[in-house]
């Protein structure tokens, strides 16, 4: 084989895709009975009702390059989006909802503060401007030299450098310097939240805007059947062979090369280009490789590596439609719970002092809603997912007390609710980990989002770059630049890093890479 592929999940899928194209006869290994790692589609609870057991909505997906480019629709995989694509619910019981309608959001957060919708279309028409830079500039490889000089072209050095500072502020300071009222903050807050940054923490306002602003262009869209459907469509797309229930135990390293993998059984296959390895730093680099192949400092770096938060997920088959009293939120794909602006950062500094959070923020996805394939006519598949601290015991007992938590909160706001609950199936943060073993502890970003894991600290200072201590082998998870997320540019960068190293092979280009580890580690 030219390539091993460690891992099938939509990042390894993608890098293997890619290298095929380029005329490279590749193998993709992988330790589930599926294909797919977080994106994969199941019964849970009743025939008929399909259940994404990880991932659901692809905002990300619908807009990255990489996704789009290799054309999945001939492959099979059909976009499906709710009528609405977001509502944040207040304790009050009103609600302010993202539409792909600019004009309905506006009108939405004009409700909570004048002047709102306005600041909201300017905000929009800022996005529209730097679109196709800005997401260049999130998922190519670091530093992104043509794309950033693309976005200083579109706005200018002075607007580039605001742009930028706006990233880095919070959810709270950005709201606070343009809107009036709180229904886009929470918007804002609410997105920023999907990973495991409150809206006190620097850098939340990117990803709040970042998902706020794609809503707004492409919605959330799901797959039409389920998540799986994009795992087959990469899988078709790549005719080759993916290979389950075949974990890999040991990348095989010699002279600071990797050679090939090793797996569980004792088997060995050679990889004479590369090895690519979508599972968590951590799993690579101390479980696979080893720390006798690595230098001390990227060992110690490891030892401070920052998981995200844990998560406990429940899905539910319903007898029909969720009874919301709030206007708009049953249109709504993507629902928010949780209370208030403040609330919201209780929550986030309950769990960074350790604790469960009194209240739950709660993401809540209403499937059938979005994709009327996932369940019987007049019925209701749903999930929804709460973060807790890492390091918490979890029992079943206690996992099912949360869960019940989760249901009282959304019976406040629908009552009647827990009485269309035909089934449900609730999974700790440690299921998660036994269903797909990158989620480790139930984390499910493959690594903190905030600020000082990002970019040239991704996932520990470097390069933020696919490549690796090791020749030829290549971090290909979301543990790489530029993070969680199914959009694909972990296993693009992977692929081009590869493909650049086959394309330069050689003494000098080998030296000049160890040079450059040489110097970080």
């Amino acid at each position: 084989m030219d390539a091993v592929v460690i891992g099938s999940g939509p990042n390894g899928l993608v890098a293997a895709n890619l290298l095929a194209d380029a005329g490279w006869d590749v193998l993709v290994l992988e330790a589930a009975d599926e294909p797919g790692g977080a994106v994969r589609t199941a019964e849970l609870t009743e025939p008929g009702f399909r259940h994404d057991l990880f991932s659901a909505f692809y905002p990300l997906g619908a807009a990255s390059p990489v996704i789009t480019g290799l054309d999945l629709g001939r492959h099979g995989l059909r976009w499906r989006r709710a009528p609405e694509v977001l509502a944040h619910v207040l304790s009050d019981d009103r609600a302010v909802v993202l539409s792909q309608d600019v004009d309905r959001t506006a009108a939405s957060v004009e409700a909570f503060g004048a002047g709102d919708g306005d600041v909201w279309r300017a905000e929009f028409a800022l996005w529209q401007r730097v679109r196709a830079e800005l997401v260049e500039v999130l998922m190519r490889p670091f530093p992104p030299v043509r794309a950033g000089a693309g976005l200083v072209g579109a706005l200018g050095a002075g607007g580039a450098l605001r742009l930028a500072r706006s990233f880095l502020q919070s959810v709270r300071a950005f709201g606070d310097e343009r809107f009036s009222g709180e229904g886009a903050p929470l918007l804002l807050a609410g997105n920023a939240m999907h990973t495991d940054l409150g809206p006190d923490q620097a850098g939340s306002a990117a990803f709040g805007w970042l998902l706020s602003m794609l809503g707004q262009d492409v919605g959330y869209p799901v797959p039409e059947g389920g998540a799986g459907a994009l795992t087959r469509a990469l899988v078709r797309r790549l005719g080759g062979v993916v290979e389950c229930g075949r974990a890999v135990e040991r990348v095989v390293v010699a002279g600071g090369r990797a050679l090939g993998v090793r797996d569980a059984a004792g088997g060995y296959v050679r990889a004479r280009k590369a090895v690519l390895a979508d599972v968590p730093a951590p799993a690579l680099y101390l479980g696979l490789v080893g720390a006798e192949h690595l230098p001390s400092r990227l060992v110690s770096d490891l030892a401070a590596f920052e998981w995200d938060d844990a998560t406990i997920k429940v899905d539910w088959a319903l007898d029909g439609p969720v009874p919301w009293t709030a206007d708009g939120v049953g249109g709504a794909g993507t629902v928010h719970l949780g209370g208030d602006f403040n609330a919201l950062a209780l929550f986030n500094a309950e769990i960074a002092c350790g604790r469960v959070p009194g209240t739950p923020f709660v993401i809540m996805g209403q499937m059938t809603t979005t994709d009327p394939s996932r369940s019987p006519v007049g019925t209701e598949t749903a999930w929804a997912y709460t973060h807790v601290p890492r390091g918490e015991q979890w029992s079943a007992d206690r996992v099912r007390r949360r869960a019940d938590g989760v249901e009282q909160l959304i019976e406040r706001h629908a009552p009647g609710f827990r009485d269309l609950i035909r089934a449900r199936v609730v999974h700790g943060p440690s299921d998660l980990e036994t269903r797909n073993r990158s989620l480790v502890g139930g984390s499910i970003n493959a690594g903190t989002a905030a600020i000082h894991q990002q970019l040239v600290f991704r996932p520990t200072p470097g390069l933020a770059r696919a490549d690796t201590p090791i020749d030829r082998l290549y971090l290909t998870s979301a543990s790489a630049h530029p993070g969680g997320g199914v959009h694909g540019a972990p296993g693009a960068n992977a692929a081009r890093a590869a493909l650049t190293r086959n394309a330069l092979a050689g003494d000098a280009y080998r030296l000049l890479l160890r040079t450059l580890h040489h110097h970080l580690y």
